[in-house]
């Protein structure tokens, strides 16, 4: 298990959680919204792919629960759960909520477009506060352009977007990984650490977290010179990477990286896992009027949002059919 459950000092079983992806998004949204609304909460997180949090909390109690960057879609059943015992939920996130519903104890800031993160929806509820951590988080997320915008709207510089880019870039870096193992600071550890600091300009200056981040981020970069696809057409491309930490560290940050220069193209790199599937990462180029998480939900434990996608497990005897269908999806699809 990569999802960590913060342990309480009281003996007395906690009832108020904060939950969280381990992304840049995820880490970005808790820490405005903690700044600006203080609360003494068990922090519950894990990998990027660690999403199915609510499995994590103790049953039968009256919870009190924020979520943040986190599929409602999977997390419904354990959600409603916390809700039916008295407990209350409040919920900001920007993926698949195909299955949400309405309750008097649930507070839901969930906007699926393609243009927010989940940090947006922060930085609206607090009215723009702490709004450098949104563009980091933006651009963490993948959302260059959205970013781009707020950071110029704000009057950063270029060397400000810049910095606040490379941090997101490296935030989100550290949640790719198939077991906590595999990252280099566990996800509760670097919220911490970024919570000490009002400006993101300060942790990148001051924290020890920003530069071992450079450091090992430089390294795994070296491994990828050699790197070629395993299939590719004129709508996609599809890269197997090697069982290695590195590989399972840059699997995610590699697919956004290539769909930008691919020319429009759509993006799939797979991953070995320990059991031997395959952790797939999915972008959607350009070129495609299409989205990725309604192709990922095809597959049992796959979704995302608009643009970028995700599987967890794919058997590798279904690999050619994966190729197949992703890229005949791109062709029904194609502008």
């Amino acid at each position: 298990m990569t999802t960590t459950v913060e342990q309480h000092s009281h003996r007395a079983v906690p009832t108020t959680y904060d939950i969280f992806n381990g992304d840049a998004d995820g880490l970005c949204a808790l820490h405005q919204l903690r700044t600006i609304e203080p609360c003494d909460a068990v922090l519950v997180t894990g990998t990027k792919r660690d999403i199915a949090l609510f499995d994590q909390l103790p049953e039968g109690l009256p919870l009190q629960v924020t979520a943040l960057d986190i599929s409602w879609d999977r997390n419904a059943h354990n959600a409603a759960k916390v809700l039916n015992a008295g407990g209350s939920v409040t919920y900001f996130d920007h993926h698949a909520a195909q299955t949400l519903t309405h309750h008097p104890r649930l507070k839901s800031h969930i906007d699926t477009a393609a243009n927010v993160c989940t940090s947006i929806l922060v930085d609206r509820h607090l009215n723009g506060a702490m709004h450098q951590w949104t563009i980091v988080a933006a651009y963490g997320d993948n959302l260059d352009a959205v970013a781009d915008q707020m950071a110029r709207a704000h009057g950063c510089t270029a060397g400000t977007r810049g910095a606040l880019m490379q941090l997101g870039y490296l935030l989100n870096y550290n949640a790719y990984g198939e077991s906590a193992e595999d990252l280099h600071f566990h996800p509760a550890q670097l919220y911490r650490s970024l919570h000490r600091f009002e400006s993101p300009l300060d942790f990148i200056a001051k924290a020890y977290e920003y530069h071992r981040l450079q450091e090992g981020h430089a390294d795994d970069q070296r491994a990828l010179h050699d790197v070629q696809p395993y299939a590719s057409n004129q709508h996609a491309c599809v890269y197997l990477l090697p069982d290695r930490p590195w590989a399972r560290r840059l699997c995610g940050l590699l697919a956004n990286k290539l769909v930008t220069s691919q020319g429009g193209r759509s993006v799939a790199v797979l991953t070995p896992r320990s059991d031997g599937d395959f952790l797939v990462s999915l972008r959607i180029g350009k070129n495609a009027a299409c989205r990725a998480d309604l192709f990922c939900s095809r597959y049992p434990a796959g979704g995302g949002r608009h643009t970028a996608g995700g599987i967890d497990r794919l058997p590798p005897g279904d690999l050619d059919q994966f190729i197949n269908e992703f890229f005949n999806y791109l062709q029904e699809h194609s502008t």
